[in-house]
């Protein structure tokens, strides 16, 4: 049994009965969606038509949503149904990065993930989907695609149908007929937070923060509305602002000079990971680098102090604290944090993380313990341990990161090289602020000097190499040369790479700490880079 839907496009109408028949069987939220119809426009004026799309879980085979959840609150059931659990959810919002078709939100209500899950209590009693049963023209047709009886068996054995992404092997069960590229993927048609007949600016739940920034974007006259509703004193008039982009939809000039465009759309969810994972990110990346490069100087034959250490050590476990509390914090159901450590998913790369973050802790502190105790055997055995779980804590973000299907700029293979390279940075920046004896400031030179390099190498290669996909190009040009070109040429190229190196490859050691915070500066400005930008493309 492998249940599967098929939308008929020469039959959808638009009229959106599926969307209120999902909202009301399962008391959907205003403002997030398990299903609902994307308009595309198509043609120039006067010959123009209208192309219907349903959205929804496309309930895939490979369903990468249930392969990165931490909790198994995601999980496909023997009749191929991928359903959820909301009790065990913790709001981390990796599914909703890991879907290539958008199909996930957080309910404003529970604070948990939340899709179409088939009305599988339906199934369940031998009923069919409430949107199946509503939908006026049977555009909509549901069952198991196994069995050879079923309208659905029969209409995809005799009709060309289409599904969405399937470049992405997640091998989707849901089909269209007459479908059209312009309507099914995305990057063909640009987003609004503003169409024609409908307003969907102002946000929901974990999206509500950032809905006036983005529609201060895209229409200031629709932002000075909602501030006047809330009593915000605006000192410039509707008259003053002028709108930016194309606000003549309903022209014939906008129809002619927008021949492919959104008519219609649900809102954007907006930025699922914010800066507190920047911000854990970098700190992931100080913790471990505290303790390797002590670690790397000691391979190098350098005496290492005691107060090196200690500061090792009492450094390492500090910002391992201030990364789990940056995890925790960025949760949408953060009391249910400890769900990754006692109901873990084991091919989740956020539970591996977790717990080699733990043994990370366990072997610094053993080898602290160690030291004290002088238990010379269990120190070298702590020592060698906690290298080797610093490098997995540096670099398992990256396998995280491409578990996360619907983002194809961290598919790129050099993100391990860049999670790799950054502890160095990060351990050395820190070392230099603190300072220490000659041979260690040159020691530390070395490595600015060799990581920093190393660093723009990475970065370049991620930026400037043959990308597969549309949405890794245009995610790449939006650092190199869009939104975020300011920030990463000056913040991350000029401040945390070549101002440094110039210091460390010209100066010497005398600028050792002033190197050390640009660096830092650095680090963050690219790490909130590389989480945000991919996250601004469009996914459905």
């Amino acid at each position: 049994m492998n249940y599967g839907f098929i939308i008929d496009n020469r039959k959808c109408i638009g009229c959106h009965a599926c969307t209120v028949a999902c909202k009301s069987e399962h008391d959907v939220a205003v403002g997030v969606n398990r299903t609902w119809v994307k308009y595309v426009e198509k043609g120039a004026y006067p010959d123009t038509r209208r192309l219907f799309s349903v959205m929804r879980c496309n309930h895939c085979e490979d369903a990468p949503c249930v392969e990165i959840c931490p909790v198994e609150a995601l999980h496909i059931r023997d009749d191929g149904i991928v359903d959820f659990d909301n009790r065990r959810c913790i709001g981390c919002k990796s599914c909703m990065q890991a879907c290539p078709y958008d199909a996930l939100y957080i309910d404003p209500k529970t604070q948990t993930a939340a899709k179409c899950n088939y009305c599988s209590h339906r199934i369940d009693v031998g009923l069919e989907p409430a949107c199946v049963n509503v939908c006026p023209e049977h555009a909509i047709i549901s069952g198991d695609m196994n069995n050879p009886n079923t309208e659905i068996a029969q209409l995809l054995s005799r009709e060309q149908v289409k599904a969405r992404k399937t470049e992405k092997g997640t091998k989707p069960n849901l089909f269209y007929i007459d479908a059209d590229q312009a309507s099914l993927v995305p990057s063909e048609t640009e987003t609004s937070d503003n169409y024609m007949w409908n307003s969907q600016s102002s946000g929901v739940g974990h999206y509500a923060k950032y809905a006036e920034s983005l529609v201060a974007k895209s229409d200031p006259v629709e932002l000075y509305k909602i501030q006047a509703a809330k009593g915000v004193n605006n000192p410039d008039t509707p008259e003053k602002v002028k709108p930016v982009g194309d606000n003549t939809l309903s022209s014939p000039k906008g129809i002619l000079q927008d021949t492919i465009r959104r008519a219609y759309d649900a809102p954007s969810k907006g930025v699922l990971w914010g800066w507190e994972v920047s911000a854990y990110v970098l700190t992931k990346a100080i913790a471990a680098g505290m303790f390797l490069i002590p670690f790397l100087a000691v391979l190098n034959g350098l005496f290492v102090g005691e107060v090196t250490q200690w500061t090792a050590i009492a450094g390492s476990l500090g910002f391992l604290g201030l990364t789990g509390a940056l995890l925790v914090k960025d949760l949408d159901k953060p009391t249910r944090f400890a769900y990754v450590l006692l109901r873990p998913q084991w091919n989740s790369w956020l539970v591996r993380g977790g717990y080699a973050i733990t043994v990370f802790g366990g072997l610094v502190t053993l080898w602290g313990a160690a030291k004290f105790f002088n238990l010379a055997g269990l120190e070298r055995f702590a020592f060698w341990g906690a290298a080797i779980f610093a490098i997995i804590v540096s670099v398992y973000t990256a396998f995280l990161f491409a578990q996360a299907k619907g983002r194809d700029f961290w598919q790129s293979p050099a993100l391990i090289l860049h999670m790799l390279v950054h502890p160095f940075l990060a351990g050395s920046a820190i070392f230099a602020l603190i300072g220490g004896t000659a041979d260690m400031s040159s020691f530390l030179n070395s490595v600015i000097s060799i990581s920093v390099v190393a660093n723009l190498l990475i970065i370049f290669a991620e930026l400037f190499i043959t990308h597969p996909t549309t949405d890794a190009k245009k995610t790449a040009d939006m650092i190199r040369n869009g939104r975020f070109s300011k920030q990463f040429w000056l913040g991350a190229i000029i401040i945390g790479n070549l101002i440094p190196l110039i210091f460390t490859l010209f100066v010497g050691t005398s600028m050792l700490p002033v190197a050390g915070v640009l660096i830092l500066i650095g680090l963050y400005v690219t790490e909130h880079i590389w989480v945000r930008a991919p996250q601004m493309i469009t996914l459905s």
